[in-house]
């Protein structure tokens, strides 16, 4: 089940505005991009991103708070937005919706406050589609691992994202510089076949995967309280590889990276598992 796949509603680009009023003679205006915002409740599912506007159509500049709410089943990353607002001048911040899994596909909203005004964001959650043979079984789903470092996010590395140029924003890494082994993987939530891993490690121009990327690990299928190892890597240094083994039904997936090409983190881009 491709990302496209999932959203296949395009998002609709054009910001709704309101005017409220911030104090005395000011104004400040109140934007949202895109509108709707879709989401998929899997719980590591990329979110739907939205970008909070505020702009001070007044004739002094202001601080102005917007208040950030939502209905019961979204998840939101912020409830309140403050800023400095120069005269004519949009400023912006960042807003992350996630639904839990399970969450009925319908039409919810945001509703973003300033003073007695408010604009409602309209968020649209869609069904999870049924991932078919050729699909990444990994994608959205529950990531586990051993430890995440700090600067990353543990869903990094099974959001749909493989390129490496974006390794701060989307990826993963352990948080335990030099102490090996580390695990990586996904929790299936009723047993799926698999058959075939792809792992990308970081391998960009500046950090290559003979430097930076992982080494040495196993990949490894549970099946009820047993892990079973159905590959072994040693030596790599390519950004991207591919174990295939014979399919089997597994309750999870994971990899465990014994050594990295600099011996201090493992790091992994994205992780893709598929039924054959």
């Amino acid at each position: 089940m491709k990302p496209a796949a999932l959203l296949a509603v395009p998002l609709t680009l054009l910001a709704a505005t309101v005017p409220a009023v911030a104090s005395g003679n000011n104004k400040v205006t109140i934007s949202a991009s895109p509108q709707p915002v879709e989401v998929v409740p899997l719980p590591c599912f990329p979110a739907g991103k939205v970008a909070l506007g505020m702009t001070n159509t007044g004739r002094k500049p202001v601080i102005a708070d917007m208040r950030v709410s939502g209905d019961t089943q979204l998840t939101l990353s912020r409830h309140q937005f403050s800023s400095y607002l120069p005269v004519d001048q949009l400023v912006t911040a960042p807003l992350e919706i996630t639904v839990p899994r399970g969450t009925a596909p319908s039409s919810y909203s945001v509703k973003l406050q300033v003073e007695r005004d408010e604009l409602r964001v309209p968020v649209k959650v869609l069904p999870v589609l049924p991932k078919g043979p050729d699909d990444n079984l990994l994608l959205g789903e529950q990531a586990i691992a051993s430890s995440t470092h700090g600067n990353m996010r543990l869903c990094g590395g099974v959001d749909g994202n493989a390129d490496s140029e974006q390794w701060g924003a989307s990826g993963w890494h352990d948080a335990t510089k030099g102490v090996f082994p580390d695990s990586y993987g996904v929790g299936f939530t009723a047993p799926t076949t698999v058959g075939r891993v792809e792992l990308q490690t970081l391998d960009s121009a500046k950090y290559p995967a003979a430097v930076m990327g992982i080494r040495d690990f196993d990949v490894q299928v549970r099946s009820g309280e047993t892990w079973t190892t159905v590959g072994t890597v040693r030596g790599n240094v390519q950004g991207r590889v591919v174990v295939t083994f014979a399919p089997v039904a597994a309750d999870a997936v994971q990899v465990v990276v014994h050594d990295s090409n600099d011996h201090g983190y493992s790091r992994i881009i994205e992780l893709e598992a598929f039924a054959y």
